[in-house]
């Protein structure tokens, strides 16, 4: 075996190490700060501290305490996280299933009268930031079902009459998730009324006078308004499987919308401004959007359907840059957040276009996010001063989402299952195989669960296109094909299919002795 490949398997197993267990350090310290009545976290922790609401503590913050808890801790997981999901259905579900902020002193509503708007807007929040991406990793759960049951009545109450039928909003930002989700959620369920539901908003913004780019005076390619671009190539793409006469009417109003981004939207590094005025071709908000990458999501998913090679070029040209112009860049007013979007971002689209400039600035930015949950400039730094809080406001969710998705990688999407403080578990993949390094301080015993190609195996999706909050897939095993299992130190190897694999294959390490496998 290469020595130089298992000594960076060995490096990935400390990094492993140390995300995760940054992770489980948010998870304890933030769970101490929930409310003693309902279990609940507050939206803040400076501001705020009195509720619990769907658009930030629901959407940002809890659903990657659970993510942390499934993969580092199945009592908490199966305990406390699941408690708080039937508390929060029970106390917050004010319209049908659809959630409302509660107050914490008042022990009910904060508001006296519901608003749906503000309610629509939380409970799009809190399924396509939150509900979601569990579901693409957990995959059919408990929080699958709160997820749908909360879509399905955001359309049943849709106030907004148009053309094309009503819809839930007017909002930009709603909307672009509302395409994101019913696009994945129509794959996943295969009914029919989640793609009708997303085409009254491809229609309402592609052939209505909505359009993006022709008809916006403003169009904000940051977070809050991204989510447009992406979400309307999400439903491209899916119609270019399951509905291709609809798609080829899109075509040339997606075209257009994607032509004048790159046209006006772009600095002279191929990053995206925050804000354009796309009629007149002007910049109306200066700075770098730190979601760059939930905007190239969008091209590179055009590009993989209509192989326009300019789509692609625009997503290289982004990554390509990122490591000699954009280390330690202040993306977003020194806030971890803004690190965690960037690179989130950035490694879903490394999945596809692996260029060694941008592994090496991941590498870097991790480290710099890192130090933000230790460092004195951060938010509110005195006051958690050795905390595993990051800022204390609901963004520190993001921290643990990116943090994870990095691990994931260097993990090659292979995790340990119990986890425990003193395991270091890293993987490196070299050509067809991968090598994994596994190490603990004490002895242990448990499994080594391999992932699966999740787009197809829980999303049931044909194409696996690259989108906000999804996690990347490594090395993903077919559940019906056979797998070589070799222990160089034994030198042995043995044949597993991959259903055994998915299920876990089973480990005993010793005390301070390396472990290491290589799969074929």
């Amino acid at each position: 075996m290469d020595s130089l490949v298992l000594k960076q398997a060995q490096i990935h197993g400390v990094l492993v190490n140390e995300g995760l267990e940054r992770c489980r350090h948010f998870v304890d310290d933030w769970l101490q700060q929930a409310d003693s009545t309902t279990g609940l976290i507050p939206r803040n922790l400076d501001e705020g501290t009195d509720i619990w609401n769907a658009k930030d503590a629901a959407a940002d913050n809890y659903p990657f305490m659970v993510l942390t808890a499934a993969l580092t801790d199945a009592n908490l997981f199966k305990g406390r996280m699941l408690d708080m999901l039937h508390t929060e259905t029970r106390l917050t579900s004010r319209i049908d299933n659809l959630p409302d902020t509660y107050s914490f002193s008042k022990k009910d509503f904060e508001t006296s009268e519901p608003d749906l708007n503000s309610i629509l807007f939380g409970s799009s929040e809190y399924i396509k930031d939150g509900l979601l991406p569990l579901t693409e990793w957990l995959g059919p759960s408990p929080w699958s079902d709160r997820m749908v049951d909360i879509l399905d009545d955001i359309w049943k109450h849709a106030p907004v009459a148009t053309d094309y039928g009503n819809i839930p909003s007017t909002n930009v930002e709603l909307n672009g998730e509302m395409l994101q989700v019913l696009s994945r959620i129509y794959w996943m369920t295969g009914n029919q009324k989640y793609l009708d539901w997303s085409q009254r908003l491809g229609d309402y913004y592609l052939l209505g006078g909505h359009h993006p780019t022709r008809d916006f005076e403003a169009l904000r390619l940051r977070d809050h308004g991204c989510e447009i671009v992406s979400g309307l190539c999400e439903l491209y793409a899916t119609l270019s499987v399951a509905n291709p006469q609809k798609k080829k009417l899109y075509e040339p109003h997606i075209h257009e919308m994607l032509d004048r981004i790159l046209e006006v939207g772009r600095n002279e590094d191929g990053l995206f401004y925050n804000g354009i005025d796309p009629k007149k071709g002007t910049v109306q908000w200066e700075g770098m959007a730190d979601n760059f990458g939930y905007t190239l999501n969008g091209f590179y998913t055009v590009y993989q359907v209509d192989s326009v090679l300019a789509y692609r070029e625009a997503t290289l040209k982004g990554l390509g840059v990122l490591n000699e112009k954009y280390r330690s860049f202040d993306w977003e007013r020194g806030s971890s957040d803004g690190y965690a979007d960037a690179i989130e971002g950035t490694l879903n689209l490394y999945a596809r276009e692996p260029i060694a400039s941008t592994k090496e600035w991941l590498d870097s930015e991790i480290q710099v996010m890192w130090a933000m949950q230790d460092s004195s400039q951060r938010k509110n730094a005195q006051k958690w001063k050795g905390s595993g809080i990051i800022e204390g406001w609901h963004g520190d969710g993001n921290f643990a989402r990116t943090t994870i998705m990095y691990c994931l990688w260097k993990t090659q999407g292979v995790t340990a299952h119990p986890w425990r403080s003193d395991i270091q578990l890293g993987a490196i993949k070299n050509g067809d195989e991968i090598i994994i390094s596994l190490k603990a301080d004490e002895d242990w015993q448990g499994i080594l669960r391999f992932d699966a190609p999740r787009h197809k195996s829980i999303m049931q999706m044909p194409v696996d296109w690259p989108r906000i909050n999804q996690f990347p897939e490594w090395f993903t095993v077919d559940k019906s094909e056979v797998y070589a299992v070799i222990s160089p130190i034994k030198e042995n190897s043995i044949a597993y299919s991959g259903k055994q694999l998915l299920e876990g294959l089973k480990v005993e390490l010793k005390k301070g002795e390396p472990y290491v496998l290589k799969i074929q």
